[in-house]
């Protein structure tokens, strides 16, 4: 494999690395963020557990998925120069705006929410973690419209070798943009529905005594799966037309057509599942054991399919970085090496693949543990001595 091929593969793979972590938590912010409503409504403690216990999980999630996107945007700067340098004055537009106005309001009203349990009035303590659901979104919306802007360069002309932004208005209303944004958070919604079905099943295949905790949260998942799986399957059939109209032959290369089909197989098969199995039997899901090793396998899928709609969009446009503007060939970064793309593409795969390890492990041991062992939002140990080691045990 050449220097190319080998760079393509790298941020293919850590990539769809990173993208396993955003679409989980897209899918956890607002399920997180109507239980958390719930309670404050109603004044219910389960709703208040519920809250922090999948709120625990979507922290554990947020603050490793930090780590992936810090990788890709290294890669920018050592394997892609060439698109910073013809580019970047467009494509870094919708990059920075993330950065600054999406993931740093993100990260402080999460900060917020997560240190100002029983310490700010509830009203306010709910508010932030909607704003962390909103910018979580707003994040979609820049990082979709550069990706979108690679896709489709509208708003752009190029001079002196350059391409320059004239119409901003047209880099956020891209055709490319359009339909790929809601289907992504409703991608989100599926894999967080899926993840709440099968950790719940888990634990009620184990006989939790959390059985109500439990209950209530696989049927909050099969619901979210259903309205996720809808709306994904919907959005993704809209975008063949205008998808089509600006990069004809998208779905016929060696790479978008096998994963077309992959995403189709799986994203309609999950649909199915969901809409007239699930669906139909959400009484009795939580009250028979025998479905629940079903649901845990079903986990996955919502994430398989995310991937493969991701190469999708990522390898239906090939040859080109800038469709119909810049080859991926002049967009590697000039000089670079076999061996230097090897190594670099080892060690970022290598701390992602790490990455993900960890993220799966602190989630399953969150969730063997159940909701009577979360620290977030614990209440604060009253003043005093510290208990005896003795009478600790």
């Amino acid at each position: 494999m050449d220097v190319v091929g080998l760079a393509r593969l790298q941020f293919a793979v850590t990539g769809s690395l990173h993208f396993l972590f955003v679409v989980l938590t897209l899918g956890l912010a607002p399920l997180v963020a109507i239980m958390n409503t719930r309670h404050v409504l109603s004044g219910n403690p389960l709703h208040e557990r519920m809250t922090r216990f999948w709120g625990q999980i979507y922290v554990i999630n947020y603050a490793l998925g930090i780590f992936t996107g810090l990788v890709m945007e290294f890669q920018f700067g050592l394997s892609w120069s060439g698109l910073s340098h013809y580019a970047g004055d467009v494509f870094g537009a919708p990059l920075a705006m993330e950065t600054l106005l999406a993931f740093f309001l993100e990260s402080t009203f999460l900060g917020l929410w997560i240190f100002g349990w029983h310490r700010l009035p509830r009203g306010l303590h709910l508010a932030c973690i909607w704003l962390v659901t909103l910018t979580a979104y707003a994040s979609a919306l820049f990082v979709l419209a550069a990706n979108a802007f690679l896709q489709h360069p509208a708003g752009s002309v190029e001079r002196g070798g350059r391409l320059v932004l004239v119409d901003a208005a047209a880099l956020f209303t891209n055709p490319t943009l359009v339909f790929a944004l809601p289907h992504v958070i409703s991608a989100g919604l599926w894999a967080g529905g899926f993840v709440l079905m099968g950790a719940s099943a888990y634990q009620l295949f184990r006989r939790t005594a959390d059985r109500e905790f439990f209950t209530r949260s696989l049927r909050t998942g099969v619901i979210t799966a259903f309205v996720g799986s809808l709306f994904t399957v919907g959005f993704g059939y809209a975008q063949f037309g205008p998808v089509g109209a600006v990069q004809p032959g998208k779905f016929d290369g060696p790479v978008a057509g096998p994963a077309l089909g992959l995403m189709i197989t799986v994203g309609q098969l999950g649909q199915l599942l969901v809409m007239f199995v699930l669906l139909p039997l959400l009484y009795w899901l939580p009250r028979w054991r025998w479905p629940q090793p079903f649901l845990m396998a079903l986990t996955p899928l919502p994430f398989v399919a995310a991937i493969a709609g991701w190469l999708v969009r990522e390898g239906g446009r090939q040859p080109w970085l800038v469709y119909g503007r810049l080859t991926v060939a002049d967009a590697l970064t000039p000089g670079l090496s076999k061996a230097a793309i090897t190594a670099s593409f080892a060690g970022f795969a290598g701390v992602l693949g790490l990455l993900a390890l960890v993220d799966y492990a602190l989630i399953a041991r969150a969730v063997r543990r159940g909701p009577g062992q979360v620290a977030l939002g614990a209440p604060d140990r009253p003043a005093g001595p510290l208990p005896s080691p003795v009478h600790s045990l």
